[in-house]
C-alpha cells in the first residue's frame, strides 16, 4: 500500500512538472509575440513619418530625386517584410537611406532651420529609440524562449507540443556603420 502511494505521488509530481514546463513555454511564446507587436507598432510609426519627411526635404532639395526614390523603395521593402530576418535586413537598408537623407539635409541650411523638418527629425529619433528598446525586450524574450526550448527536460515538452526557437531581431547599431558617402556630382 505504501509503494502504491509513493508511485501515485511520483506520478503527480511528474505531471505537475510537465504542466509547469508547458505553461512556462506558453508564457514565453506569448511574451515573444507581444514583444514583436511592440516592435511592429514602432516600425509602423516610423513608416508613417517617412513620407512627410521626404516631402519636407523635397521642398528644399527637389533635384535629389534618386535619394527620395531609394528612401521610398526601402520603406516599401520594410513594410513588405514577412519574417524577422527579412524585417531586420529591410530595416538596415531603410536606416541607411534615411541617414543619406539626413546627410543631404546638411547641405541645405534653410531646411535645417525649418521647424517642421526639425520636429520630424526629433520624432524620428524618438521612434528610433523606442524601436531599439522594443528590440532589446523582444530579443530577451526570444533568448528566454530559445533557452527553454533547448534545455533538458523542457526540450522534451517543447518538442512534443511544437514549440520552436525564434529568430532574434538583429539590426545594425548606427555607430557600427561607416559614415554615409554623399556625392553631389552629376
Amino acid at each position: 500500500m505504501i509503494g502504491v502511494g509513493i508511485a501515485v505521488g511520483l506520478v503527480v509530481v511528474v505531471v505537475i512538472a510537465i504542466i509547469g514546463m508547458y505553461n512556462r513555454l506558453v508564457i514565453l511564446r506569448t511574451r515573444c509575440e507581444e514583444a514583436w507587436s511592440d516592435i511592429d507598432v514602432q516600425l509602423r510609426r516610423r513608416y508613417d513619418l517617412i513620407p512627410n519627411l521626404v516631402e519636407t526635404v523635397k521642398g528644399y532639395a527637389a533635384h535629389e530625386r534618386e535619394t527620395f526614390e531609394k528612401v521610398t523603395e526601402a520603406r516599401a521593402a520594410a513594410i513588405g517584410a514577412k519574417t524577422v530576418q527579412e524585417q531586420a535586413q529591410a530595416e538596415n537598408m531603410l536606416t541607411a537611406t534615411l541617414r543619406t537623407l539626413f546627410a543631404l539635409a546638411e547641405n541645405y541650411p534653410q531646411l535645417r532651420a525649418s521647424e517642421n523638418f526639425m520636429q520630424m527629425q526629433r520624432d524620428l529619433t524618438d521612434t528610433e529609440d523606442k524601436i531599439q528598446a522594443a528590440r532589446r525586450f523582444y530579443n530577451s524574450m526570444v533568448r528566454d524562449l530559445n533557452i527553454r526550448v533547448d534545455v533538458f527536460p523542457s526540450s522534451i515538452i517543447a518538442g512534443a507540443f511544437g514549440f520552436r526557437k525564434r529568430d532574434m531581431f538583429e539590426i545594425e547599431e548606427p555607430q557600427a556603420r561607416e559614415p554615409v558617402k554623399v556625392n553631389f556630382s552629376r
